[in-house]
């Protein structure tokens, strides 16, 4: 089974950079601090970051009180990149595709994980129940599987337009595509041929149900009355995500 390695690639790897140095950018402003909100206590934690990236969410859960983090990506790149900027002793960066994991390649014989979590990494995984299944096997009792992913609102994507709009190119309503047909898509992000995996919700969530995971709670982040009121001009670019959420994020616990 491929597993697609697209952060490797020298113009999308310095595209996505520039987007994720934006501190205007969805990432920071919506998807981040909703992640951050379900993440349990950490202290004296054993954590497991899927998709670790540059390691920015790593040295958090260091901060915060984790015991020991392992990041794991299959981006050589990324990894880089965190071993520079995001390194602490409680920290290891492995270079791995998510699908690989196993308690024993990560963990001592007769140690289990805390947490896994995951940001806006397991759209790009093809087998989305292998990978749940073997979460679970790395948990403790009572761990958390805490992770984002682009909403399947999104991801379900395959042709025309995202917007219908009006004669003054004002978004009124986001259109929906093939949403009920899980399987691959393609689109263009900074490169042509970006490989994607949509699921529709029910999938998600009883792929999680089917493997003893019990929920806690689904978060879909966007400008509310409330943020936009107490921060003038800071969302105004992100009020179509009243529309169409970016984000689905999703805790579960064993």
């Amino acid at each position: 089974m491929s597993k697609q390695n697209i952060y490797d690639n020298e113009t999308f790897f310095e595209g996505y950079k520039t987007l994720r140095e934006k501190t205007d950018s969805a990432n920071n402003l919506f998807e981040k601090p909703a992640l951050f909100a379900l993440l349990p206590d950490l202290h004296d934690k054993c954590v497991l970051d899927l998709g670790c990236g540059y390691g920015e969410n790593c040295l958090k859960y260091a901060g915060m009180g984790a015991r020991k983090v392992i990041g794991l990506d299959i981006s050589e790149k990324m990894l880089e990149i965190a071993k520079t900027e995001n390194s602490d002793p409680k920290i290891e960066y492995k270079n791995m595709p998510m699908e690989d994991i196993s308690l024993e390649k990560l963990l001592p014989a007769g140690e289990k994980f805390d947490l896994v979590v995951s940001s806006l990494a397991l759209h790009y995984v093809e087998d989305y129940a292998g990978l749940v299944k073997k979460i679970y096997g790395l948990l403790k009792d009572g761990g958390y599987f805490i992770f984002s992913q682009e909403n399947p609102i999104n991801t379900c994507f395959t042709t025309g337009s995202r917007w219908t709009m009006d004669e003054n190119g004002n978004k009124l309503y986001a259109n929906l595509s093939n949403y009920s047909v899980d399987g691959k898509r393609e689109s263009k992000w900074f490169v042509e041929g970006i490989q994607k995996y949509h699921r529709t919700f029910s999938t998600v969530i009883n792929t999680l149900i089917d493997n003893n995971f019990k929920l806690v709670k689904l978060v879909e982040p966007y400008p509310t009355d409330e943020m936009v009121k107490a921060n003038p001009g800071k969302y105004d670019s992100h009020l179509d995500l009243r529309h169409k959420p970016d984000f689905l994020l999703v805790k579960a616990v064993v």
